[in-house]
């Protein structure tokens, strides 16, 4: 590997910040520019089933779009279970892995590499593989993610400038909802910089790349597609349970978008409801096939029924869990958060300071 190769290390306040789509954004700007970029994820998380597909699915779609060889990407050092923790707290585990990290980032060839920090700032701790270890082990710059939920984030930062010291490059605020955008410009961005923290950019929040296509609601629920399977690419923005009287629910349908709708199979006139309005997918639980009429009217308009032999609070959980850990792979999101982070982001500004 070229000497004058750099690396920046992208981790985040909190899991599930958008670290992988931003590392995307930015590698294929700097593709542009002609540099060459390689990706190491060193440490992942597989504490849940969900969780470990997420990771896989996010490294081979990092890989597939930016092009990568065989030489500028690499499979996780660490995967962090209950069982490799276990093994460590025990003894059982002595490995050096500050000292594998180094013998990592040499297999990777760029000009620049992109190595993607746990979830947290501190997870990986016990292996030396927290965020601050791992940026002083690589000599990595840092840039961190941090999405908005309130002013109180800059608490966070604030902590991880004392420990990150010249380390941090500066930070991405991600996920800021319309009505705060304006509070983040005009005071959360300014007191940062204030106090020596370059602030990149500002995203604002987006219904769609939390959202999650059926076609992944479908694997992750086990479920049997019963019309227009051809359709399993639409995405889901939004989850509405269907279990009033159909006055109230043609009402409560009509207020989601892109939506979700899971009741039951027996209940015909509720499903004929959601199907009138902006509905993704139904999803239909119980052991009752549903009528002829429902498939013939899902058929005509597009719209894929699913049917699930779980309870409707484990159908929601499981849900629940797919949206808050959406994938990346879908090309409406790569397309969108190229768009965001071509808006909202100061690569010239990032650039500089990255020495490139």
């Amino acid at each position: 590997m070229a000497k004058s190769a750099k690396y920046l290390l992208v981790g985040s306040i909190e899991a599930c910040s958008g670290k992988t789509g931003i590392i995307l954004a930015i590698a294929r700007q700097l593709q542009e520019k002609g540099l060459s970029i390689a990706y190491g994820k060193p440490i992942e998380t597989r504490l849940s089933d969900l969780a470990a597909d997420n990771e896989e699915g996010d490294i081979q779609a990092i890989a597939n779009l930016l092009k990568l060889s065989e030489k500028q990407v690499r499979s996780p050092l660490l995967s962090l279970d209950e069982k490799t923790i276990e093994q460590r707290l025990q003894g059982e585990d002595a490995i050096d892995y500050p000292q594998l990290l180094k013998h990592y980032i040499q297999q990777l060839e760029g000009d620049l590499v992109f190595l993607e920090g746990g979830g947290t700032l501190l997870e990986g701790s016990i292996f030396g593989l927290s965020v601050e270890q791992m940026a002083h082990n690589a000599d990595a710059s840092v840039l961190l993610i941090s999405r908005y939920t309130s002013p109180l984030v800059t608490d966070n930062l604030l902590e991880a400038k004392k420990d990150l010291g010249d380390r941090l490059l500066g930070v991405l605020i991600n996920d800021i909802s319309s009505d705060r955008l304006e509070e983040v410009q005009n005071f959360v961005k300014p007191f940062l910089e204030k106090r020596g923290i370059a602030v990149f950019g500002t995203l604002p929040s987006s219904s769609l790349l939390r959202s999650v296509s059926v076609r992944e609601i479908a694997r992750q629920l086990k479920a049997q597609v019963l019309c227009r399977p051809d359709r399993l690419d639409f995405m889901v923005e939004s989850l509405t349970i269907g279990a009033m009287n159909v006055n109230a629910a043609l009402k409560y349908f009509r207020q989601g978008k892109n939506q979700a709708v899971v009741t039951g199979s027996d209940r015909t006139d509720l499903q004929l409801a959601a199907l009138e309005t902006s509905t993704s997918c139904l999803i239909l639980t119980g052991n009752a096939p549903p009528q002829p009429l429902i498939l013939s009217r899902a058929e005509d308009l597009e719209i894929p029924v699913l049917a699930i032999d779980l309870d409707t609070l484990t159908t929601i959980e499981i849900i629940d869990r797919a949206f808050g850990r959406a994938r990346l792979q879908e090309p409406i999101k790569v397309e969108y958060i190229q768009k965001l982070m071509a808006e909202y982001f100061d690569m010239e500004r990032f650039l500089k300071k990255l020495g490139i």
